[in-house]
């Protein structure tokens, strides 16, 4: 069935009256676009992010929105004509109900990252051109494998994952990273991230690629504000991954090698163009050597190990 999308531009503080208006015309429910809930939102969350797409802070520039939905038949068109008696400068497009759930999927296609690895959404087949199929959720949360950060860090792997390593990976996201470390060999991995979501959907992409729990543990928590999880996490992993943002990894610089074997390996990346100097200083003050460094799309990934 096709829907006609009603969006109507109202100040901010005229959210509900409109809401009221708008009901009484006929509308069965909204969808409230408020630029004060998004201000607020990136204000105070600013520690999981250093950048945010300009079309999306455009988007919410200005101006709130309220949409709702018709359908496209007599019904529908009555009420539409009545919303527009009251609101002129209304506006409108059609939807189908097959959109709103499945057709976001046209967007996720496989995507080779560096010399070995191929992201594959579960739906697609992978490429059969001898690279490891990284298969991955992305109807989910977190990465997906097409974001600069996340493919610098997996090109990183490349060349420091192999068989018997211990991984961490802090920030962990939809596992990606700690999945692409043992498809490429690596023994174990431990993935930790503050969104209480992450660990079920990690174990749920390792199990899409054949990983079980044997191999792939997932936690949620704090890793910079709880002494008690890193004391849990313990010491000695070879490769240590966190695709995170500067103001996480800055912190992080500080307490990394408390979880890295002698030799071990911090593969760190989500650091915007305007913070990696800083960044870069507090990996070498915190006793670490980039041994790579790596730029692409205004993105930055270091890869360090302990200074001798």
């Amino acid at each position: 069935m096709r829907y006609i999308e009603v969006t109507v531009n109202t100040p901010a503080d005229e959210i509900d009256a409109r809401c009221e208006q708008l009901a009484a015309l006929g509308a069965g429910g909204f969808v409230i676009e408020n630029e004060e809930d998004f201000k607020n939102f990136f204000e105070h969350n600013r520690q999981y992010w250093d950048y945010v797409d300009e079309e999306l802070e455009n988007k919410f520039l200005g101006v709130s929105r309220i949409k709702c939905y018709l359908t496209d038949d007599g019904e529908g068109l009555k009420v539409l004509k009545k919303f527009r008696d009251a609101f002129p400068e209304l506006s409108t497009a059609f939807v189908e109900d097959s959109d709103w759930e499945n057709n976001w999927r046209e967007y996720y296609k496989p995507i080779e990252v560096g010399e070995k690895l191929v992201v594959v959404p579960e739906w697609e087949e992978a490429p059969a051109d001898g690279r490891i199929p990284l298969v991955l959720d992305p109807g989910l949360i977190f990465g997906t494998g097409s974001h600069a950060t996340t493919r610098m860090c997996l090109a990183a792997l490349e060349k420091y994952a192999s068989p018997g390593k211990r991984v961490l990976d802090l920030g962990c996201g939809s596992g990606i990273l700690g999945i692409g470390a043992l498809l490429l060999g690596c023994r174990s991995c431990l993935g930790v991230d503050i969104d209480p979501k992450a660990p079920d959907v990690v174990m749920h992409n390792a199990a899409l690629n054949g990983i079980g729990p044997e191999r792939m543990t997932a936690w949620a928590g704090d890793i910079l504000g709880d002494a008690s999880l890193r004391a849990r996490i313990g010491e000695g992993y070879e490769l240590v991954l966190a695709n995170i943002v500067a103001d996480v990894i800055i912190p992080l610089s500080g307490m990394v090698q408390q979880f890295m074997s002698k030799d071990g390996i911090f593969i760190c990346s989500g650091i915007i163009e305007n913070r990696w100097p800083e960044t870069a200083e507090a990996l070498k003050a915190n006793g670490l050597e980039i041994l790579d460094h790596r730029s692409e799309e205004e993105w930055h990934c270091f890869v360090c190990r302990i200074k001798a």
